[in-house]
């Protein structure tokens, strides 16, 4: 019995690290942020949570295209990193929250929620008033 607490406890305590450490982007000034939060609010809007949702380019839970899979290839690679997303990591929530830390650390260092919502659902040059109603949506689940 012992024994199987202990390795519950040792499981518990390497998901606590790993989803801390995955969770976080770094801000400006070096703090983790915590985007989970704002990600399941995503994924409740872009697909209720189903990771093998489909819509035209679009797939999995947080409804991601083929473009920003590359866009992310293009991130790491700049960065010297040799991992690399395929578009089947579309449908795994985990490499798909992966990819959304990501874009945020590289195109939103600031880690301004607004921003970062907006920007899903219009990419980079989004317009506040074509975003607005999304916002909306993600907000509300997010109070």
């Amino acid at each position: 019995m012992e024994k199987t607490l202990r390795k519950v406890f040792v499981s518990l305590l390497i998901f606590a690290a790993s989803s801390y450490a995955f969770a976080g982007g770094r801000g400006a000034k070096g703090s983790a942020f915590n985007w989970n939060p704002v990600m399941d609010a995503i994924i409740e809007v872009e697909s209720e949570g189903d990771p093998k949702a489909v819509s035209g380019n679009s797939c999995g839970a947080m409804q991601i295209t083929p473009i920003l899979v590359k866009e992310c290839n293009d991130i790491l690679k700049k960065q010297k990193s040799k991992k690399r997303f395929k578009l089947s990591d579309r449908f795994n929530v985990a490499k798909s929250k992966e990819m959304f830390v990501l874009i945020q650390s590289h195109h939103n260092p600031q880690n301004n929620v607004e921003k970062a919502i907006r920007s899903w659902n219009g990419g980079p040059k989004y317009s506040v008033r074509g975003t607005q109603k999304y916002y909306n949506k993600v907000m509300k689940l997010l109070k």
